[in-house]
């Protein structure tokens, strides 16, 4: 697995072999039973990039278990205003997950929940945006978040997907995983000296971001 880079504060994302049928309920998803596949996911980190995730500010580690895993960022940050680079409005980070899971079984990212920290002037904004695909797929599951200011708080965003819009992973095929994330802030009518922030970490470290899993069996071949 490739080497993990290292970091200070936290943001985690945990993989979770959990049945989840969003907000659609068991009878809507199927009427075939449905069950979590018996046993363990193993989850491999392929890559990480991103001006929001540089070589040094971002860490990925496994579970014990290889059920779950952390991204832990130090450096997540997008601003505008003061002395902020033109470029540091948008920050991005693309991970690129080795997802196996056992025979007869397929999965889907069901609902994902982020959270970090914002400070934006009055006249100013933000959005924090999510994308799901695999590789070689033309579906992808997009998720946008607005925040205005005047905000000076922890923030929270949940993207939940209904069962009949799930992406699912192709069935006997392996695809990477391709999770991509991104903080945008904007000044808006915003005084240019004034400084607005919006990160995907946490003050405290104990930020998380959790990726729910749904499961289904796959056909007959």
């Amino acid at each position: 697995m490739p080497r993990a880079l290292r970091t200070g504060a936290a943001v985690t994302a945990v993989l979770a072999s959990t049945l989840v049928a969003g907000n659609a309920g068991a009878a809507s998803a199927s009427s075939s039973s449905i069950v979590a596949p018996p046993d363990k996911i193993v989850i491999e980190i392929a890559t990480v990039n991103g001006s929001g995730c540089k070589e040094g500010t971002a860490a990925v580690a496994v579970s014990p278990d290889n059920t779950a895993f952390t991204v832990t960022y130090s450096d997540y940050l997008a601003k505008v205003g003061g002395n902020a680079d033109p470029t540091d409005f948008r920050k991005n980070c693309q991970l690129n997950l080795i997802v196996y899971v056992p025979s007869g079984f397929t999965y889907a990212v069901a609902s994902a929940d982020y959270r970090g920290y914002a400070s934006l002037q009055p006249g100013a904004s933000a959005i924090q945006k999510a994308s799901y695909y695999f590789q070689g797929s033309p579906d992808t599951a997009a998720r946008n978040h607005a925040f205005a200011g005047p905000y000076d708080d922890n923030w929270q965003a949940t993207d939940t997907t209904e069962w009949g819009q799930l992406v699912w992973a192709p069935c006997g095929v392996k695809r990477n995983f391709n999770i991509n994330t991104e903080l945008r802030v904007s000044a808006g009518t915003s005084s240019p000296s004034a400084v607005s922030f919006m990160t995907m970490d946490s003050t405290d470290g104990e930020i998380n971001t959790v990726y729910q899993l749904a499961w289904k069996e796959c056909p007959e071949p």
